[in-house]
């Protein structure tokens, strides 16, 4: 069954987390896992945070500069297919790094995630403007 967007855009913000989808000016794709909140305009914000990195120049971000089209995925899984669905919201990204809405979206996420709690957080923040919502679910 295919979500309308309203319904799409309510199970993606409550999940607890989604797949980043980038591509480079190559066309590789690249897809991670994201802690993220969806702030008060709609956009979705994704922050770069302290948790080991195999390097700081990450390829997210290499990409978004590259390419800002990107695609972010959000799902609920389980053994009894009746409760699987998907929500994504496809949109165009661009990355803080200082200032008042940056370390607002910081406090979004901290709000969020308890895990953050004691984290100094002032990595570069990925907010993403969606221009559609999609998804689907067996019911």
């Amino acid at each position: 069954m295919r979500l309308d967007p309203a319904e799409a855009r309510a199970r993606f913000t409550g999940s607890g987390v989604l797949r980043l989808a980038t591509a480079g000016a190559d066309g590789r794709p690249h897809l991670v896992p994201c802690t993220f909140a969806v702030d008060e305009s709609g956009r979705v914000v994704i922050g770069i945070d302290n948790k080991p990195k195999s390097s700081g120049n990450l390829r997210r971000l290499r990409n978004m500069a590259e390419n800002p089209r990107v695609s972010l995925l959000a799902d609920r899984y389980a053994d009894d297919w009746t409760q699987l669905w998907w929500a994504r919201a496809d949109g165009t990204a661009t990355i803080e790094r200082s200032g008042e809405e940056h370390a607002g979206h910081w406090a979004l996420l901290r709000s969020k995630y308890p895990q953050y709690t004691g984290q100094v957080l002032d990595g570069p923040v990925i907010v993403v403007t969606v221009e559609s919502w999609s998804g689907w679910a067996f019911a």
